[in-house]
């Protein structure tokens, strides 16, 4: 596939969410997260390299690119090599079974990739999102997965409605709730993190029917808060910990 005009429009267009709805397609930088979503079930449209990267993807289908025509595709202050373009999967029905994390308002791309990864690293097969919460297929948050993305089954919904038509028993990260590491901890259930400025919201804290916290080993405990990212690390751990 020749890099057109087109094509460098089509490309710069998906940086908006409303754009990779429309074409259902997002795009994909780097070596390592190329080569991760080419191994998985994904389908790659395009896949744009320079001369340096063939002998890597010479099983694939590609277009050698110079380094100025990649600067015009990518997202990335330092391109280094690789784009390629692949379609939106359809999203999976959630299972009830296992731990499934959901995040109420998560905005940070960089949060959202994270959690992703540590999902994909603690076997969190299902990731639930509020509406609200940052598009999964952002270049930011693709680039900050690694190639999770194709591992984890995310789907955007109504988080309210949701949680109140689970069966299954929803704990809330909330620094008011029970300390964690003294917590009977389910292998089945739903983690829900919250926005990096305000937590949870109330609405969605009125449905929990666990309300868990990581305490401050600190002398001074003044931190305010732990960063969701880091915060979902050290729940998770905890989870599978008291359910290997």
């Amino acid at each position: 596939m020749e890099l057109s005009k087109n094509k460098i429009k089509l490309i710069k267009s998906l940086d908006q969410k409303k754009q990779r709805l429309k074409h259902q397609l997002f795009v994909a930088e780097g070596k390592k997260v190329v080569q991760e979503l080419l191994a998985s079930s994904l389908e790659c449209v395009a896949l744009f390299i320079t001369k340096e990267m063939e002998l890597l993807f010479e099983n694939e289908s590609y277009a050698v690119v110079t380094e100025l025509e990649l600067k015009k595709i990518t997202s990335l202050k330092s391109p280094n090599g690789v784009l390629a373009l692949f379609k939106i999967p359809a999203a999976q029905q959630i299972k009830t079974e296992g731990l499934i994390v959901a995040l109420d308002a998560v905005n940070d791309p960089g949060n959202l990739g994270t959690i992703i990864r540590l999902c994909d690293w603690f076997g969190v097969e299902q990731l639930v999102c509020s509406e609200n919460t940052v598009d999964c297929f952002n270049s930011k948050v693709v680039q900050s997965t690694m190639g999770s993305l194709s591992r984890v089954s995310i789907v955007y919904l109504a988080l309210a409605e949701y949680l109140q038509n689970t069966d299954l028993p929803i704990f809330c990260a909330d620094m008011e709730g029970q300390n964690v590491y003294q917590s009977e901890l389910p292998s089945r259930g739903v983690l829900v993190m919250g926005n990096e400025a305000n937590g949870v919201s109330e609405e969605i804290e009125n449905l929990c029917t666990d309300k868990i916290m990581i305490p401050r080993f600190g002398k001074v405990q003044e931190t305010e808060s732990l960063n969701v990212a880091t915060a979902t690390a050290i729940l998770l751990s905890e989870f599978q910990r008291k359910n290997v």
